[in-house]
């Protein structure tokens, strides 16, 4: 381990897993260590064994729940879009050969007590029950300039300059209504809050059209896909694409403490005695608790049961969106449902997970609004964990520190944190642009 490294990652969450894989294929000399003897840190997948464990102690997970092996329950449930950030890195880096996906079966969204398919086209719109005649016509017309809109010509714009006017100005052209402006800006552009309406409008409008391009790849009820086994494939896909490129992995590295000089600068990484040298250090809020500050909490519920949820058309897997306004909150609730059809649960069993960002100390409570929502539920676990930002300038201490997980069950903010720090560790933009198309075979099997 005496050795001298561009990079020493620390952790093997995902987001470290993707850095590690994209700086290893970019040749620089990596050295990847966890203090686990498992990779995906905080975004691992636990069986039933290790769940009970976790969450109840060590007691034994009842019989009826069937084989512990036969789970594989993702700590961070996300799912990604198919033509999104992280489908493109995938594509970018060649790690969809070490992966399978399905298509995800259903998108909703919660309106006025109740659950509705989100309509994301201007045909959907027409169908859609969640509007009546009138408010679907004006979607309609949103949906299409939506659709035809293209940075680079004019003619699409239809006089707003996206860039200068805000999401406010553009919905009110079309005189949609609040509830419409909620499914829109919550269930298909994924904004977290509503702070969006008064920012330009580009990235609302961008978001929408990712998630109109998402859903038509593959004719599925849903613009996002997932991998079978769940997401604790990836960190390990990752992880042999770096070995690949001649990155060195370590499990079970106990302490990992990175040493700084009399600058403050990191210049290595010391476990056992032993200290790896390196330029940059790049790790999870957990190696560096004096660089982060907490920024908030997630409460989530994570559910086992033995249907789909219920008004969803019996779907596998779903994602449903409770926008905050719906709720009285400050922030959107988000339910994420897997089975036995990705290969996560039993046959006939399903995994749900209730989470959003806690504003309460009283998860039970506050998650009630989505857990009602799922039906009879076989077993729930509560749990609330940390959010953590980096305080630190990279710049100064040469220490790059990703930040926590979001309630989110999608991963476009996930990336968008991979790909700022990409830029700031390396001073390159990644370059995005792949053949979406060489993930659709393993998505349609």
């Amino acid at each position: 381990m005496d050795e001298e490294y561009d990079v020493v990652v620390l952790g093997t969450g995902l987001k470290e897993c993707i850095l590690s894989g994209l700086l290893s294929v970019d040749g620089l000399k990596v050295l990847h260590m966890d203090r686990n003897d498992y990779y995906g840190g905080e975004s691992t997948s636990l069986n039933l064994n290790q769940l009970w464990k976790r969450f109840r102690g060590g007691d034994t997970p009842p019989e009826q729940l069937g084989a512990s092996r036969d789970y594989n329950v993702d700590m961070i449930p996300k799912f990604m879009m198919a033509n999104g950030a992280l489908v493109r890195v995938l594509i970018l880096t060649d790690v969809t050969k070490y992966l399978n996906f399905k298509a995800v079966d259903g998108s909703y969204v919660y309106n006025k007590g109740k659950i509705y398919k989100v309509p994301a086209t201007d045909v959907e719109a027409l169908k859609s029950p969640l509007m009546g005649l009138f408010e679907k016509r004006r979607a309609r017309k949103f949906f299409i300039y939506v659709q035809d809109y293209e940075e680079n010509n004019p003619k699409s714009h239809e006089g707003l300059d996206l860039i200068k006017v805000t999401a406010r100005e553009v919905i009110s052209k079309y005189g949609l209504d609040d509830d419409t402006v909620d499914f829109i800006g919550h269930a298909l552009a994924l904004h977290k809050d509503d702070s969006y309406l008064d920012q330009p409008a580009m990235n609302f409008v961008k978001r929408v059209k990712l998630y109109a391009e998402s859903l038509a790849r593959f004719q599925g009820g849903s613009p996002y896909i997932y991998p079978l086994y769940g997401l604790g494939e990836l960190p390990q896909a990752f992880a042999r694409l770096s070995a690949v490129y001649g990155g060195t992995y370590m499990l079970s590295k106990p302490e990992c403490k990175v040493e700084f000089d009399s600058d403050g600068k990191a210049f290595g990484v010391t476990s056992e005695g032993e200290t790896a040298k390196c330029k940059k250090v790049v790790c999870d809020p957990s190696y560096l608790p004096n660089k982060v500050k907490k920024v908030g909490k997630v409460a989530r519920a994570i559910c086992i049961m033995s249907h789909p949820i219920p008004n969803t058309h019996d779907a596998h897997s779903v994602q449903v969106i409770l926008p905050q306004k719906q709720l009285g909150r400050k922030s959107d609730m988000y339910l994420f449902c897997c089975s036995y059809y990705h290969n996560v649960a039993p046959k006939g069993k399903f995994i749900a997970f209730v989470t959003t960002e806690a504003e309460t100390d009283n998860p039970e409570v506050e998650l009630k609004p989505g857990i009602e929502l799922l039906g009879p539920v076989d077993e729930i676990l509560f749990d609330t964990y940390d959010r953590y930002e980096p305080t630190n300038q990279s710049a100064v201490d040469n220490c790059f520190v990703s930040t926590s997980y979001d309630p989110t069950t999608h991963f476009e903010s996930t990336v968008k944190d991979v790909i700022s720090m990409y830029s700031q560790i390396t001073g390159k933009t990644l370059d995005l642009t792949v053949d979406l198309s060489a993930a659709s075979a393993a998505a349609e099997e």
